[in-house]
């Protein structure tokens, strides 16, 4: 393994507005001239968390798709986040992983039923794990992070990956989450929420987090539209996993 730079990206969403998002999301990301080797995107970038599932909808590898897919391969790096996804006669709230060399992906499985998202969206059903320079990373978005079942580390993780759009009623429940994963899992956690207000009236504080395996936080994005560029360090994941290895005293289960 080697260090992984990251771009966290916490900034306003327009309303189904996906052009709007785009060049808005590509300013920012313009604007961080360093390299690096994953940026985070918050989720249903390109229109906020609507529950328009079917006209908000783009065709696998449509124009949000091949527009990460580009920046993936003018800045030699990864993409990621969630946008609404047509497929299997329904929509998806997909979350993308774009590289260099194409896109892989994620369904939501946990689908918020108190929006009503479980009425206009099909829930995955596959754990997703993507690996890319030297880190095996899983892939969940915002609802996934109350089920500590589905994220539990198998050994088959060194990163755990959370977008969100979580509303700042709930800001506490979504910070002490995020912590609670990367301890229990010994894994860095990445959670990446938007900030603003939507069509509906819902508020979002941001609060995106990177932390470290033990639970220490290596960044907090607080409120502010902010983009925060940090190093997650291998050696360091390596060595507190060695030296504090509660892991191999862990209960075997079965997901089903």
């Amino acid at each position: 393994m080697q260090d992984l730079d990251v771009l966290l990206v916490q900034c306003e969403l327009a309303w189904e507005q996906p052009e709007d998002n785009r060049r808005q999301i590509q300013g920012l990301i313009d604007s961080e001239q360093a390299a690096v080797d994953l940026i985070v995107l918050p989720e249903m970038f390109t229109t906020g968390f609507s529950m328009n599932a079917v006209a908000n909808a783009e065709s696998p590898g449509g124009a949000t798709e091949q527009w990460l897919q580009q920046l993936a391969r003018d800045r030699n790096c990864a993409l990621t986040g969630s946008i609404a996804v047509q497929g299997d006669g329904g929509v998806y709230n997909r979350m993308l992983f774009a590289t260099p060399d194409g896109v892989q992906h994620y369904d939501k499985r946990h689908l918020f039923r108190m929006a009503g998202e479980h009425k206009r969206y099909l829930a995955g059903k596959e754990r997703v794990i993507v690996d890319w320079r030297g880190w095996r990373i899983l892939l969940q978005v915002c609802y996934d992070l109350r089920f500590p079942v589905f994220s539990r580390n198998l050994g088959d993780y060194d990163l755990a990956l959370y977008v969100a759009n979580w509303p700042a009623s709930r800001r506490r429940h979504w910070r002490q989450l995020l912590i609670a994963r990367a301890i229990e899992n010994q894994a860095c956690v990445l959670g990446v929420n938007r900030i603003g207000s939507d069509a509906r009236g819902m508020d979002y504080s941001g609060d995106s987090l990177a932390i470290a395996a033990d639970g220490s936080l290596l960044a907090d994005l607080e409120s502010h539209a902010n983009t925060t560029r940090l190093s997650l360090d291998a050696n360091m994941l390596e060595d507190y996993r060695e030296g504090f290895p509660c892991h191999l005293d862990a209960d075997e289960f079965r997901l089903e």
